[in-house]
């Protein structure tokens, strides 16, 4: 039997990465994708070249705890476990903190840190019972050492470590390991399309002078996700290139 990965975000620069590196792992991956994207969500799974046996198209709106409560355990009891969960679901509504609107605050919080909640607690205990499992969540640099314009999404970033430390301890007695991966700038699509001034000034600020590739992010996933993982919780993996170190 494959185990199984839940992944999402799944359709994003560094989603996708992870989904393909967990197919090549060996995992089948549940594919979350937000309401009403079917048709998107059928256009990457065809672009990716999976096959139904590997990538399972599952929608999911992770700022709906009552939807995900639902909607994941009967998941669960059609795949029979879910094995490893990656937080991946993220957006940014940029802008300086005195002219924010209360709607761009909530969407970030409720996208990147209220879904950890809304996704992770159905399955949680399911993985404690089994006495396995891996919870994953990507944070960012900027969660670590903040953002000019992003107190909205440097507070979700943030909070999601907290989270991860606080639910580790409670995984750990029952073998469920909780870790952090937090990217620094990474070549996204998304990030690749920045004029190429702005782009440079990025580079220039990092170390190693270079952004990091989305499969290095999906990498340091499989990472935790592998038996080589298993004595690592409560930690967070930075992999920035050196822009923060702490």
């Amino acid at each position: 039997m494959k185990k199984v990965a839940l992944i999402t975000g799944s359709k994003g620069g560094i989603g996708s990465a992870i989904s393909s590196q967990l197919v090549n792992d060996g995992f089948r991956v549940i594919a979350t994708y937000s309401t009403g994207k079917h048709e998107s969500a059928a256009e990457w799974f065809a672009e990716k070249g999976f096959k139904e046996d590997q990538v399972r198209l599952f929608e999911l709106d992770v700022t709906n705890a009552e939807e995900c409560a639902e909607r994941l355990c009967t998941l669960v009891q059609e795949e029979g476990t879910i094995d490893v969960l990656v937080n991946n679901a993220g957006i940014t509504r940029d802008g300086q903190f005195k002219k924010m609107t209360a709607q761009a605050w909530r969407n970030v919080i409720d996208t990147n840190l209220n879904s950890l909640f809304n996704v992770t607690q159905p399955l949680f205990g399911a993985m404690c019972e089994k006495g396995n499992g891996r919870i994953i969540n990507i944070s960012s640099v900027n969660g670590q050492k903040g953002q000019f314009g992003q107190t909205n999404y440097s507070a979700a970033k943030a909070g999601m470590i907290g989270f991860s430390k606080a639910l580790a301890f409670e995984g750990a007695k029952s073998g469920v390991t909780v870790n952090v991966v937090a990217p620094g700038y990474t070549g996204t699509p998304m990030v690749e399309q920045m004029k190429p001034e702005v782009l440079e000034a990025i580079k220039s600020q990092i170390p190693m002078k270079r952004l990091a590739t989305p499969q290095e992010i999906a990498e340091s996933v499989s990472f935790l996700a592998s038996d080589a993982g298993a004595y690592i919780t409560g930690s967070t993996l930075s992999v920035n290139g050196g822009l923060h170190m702490h």
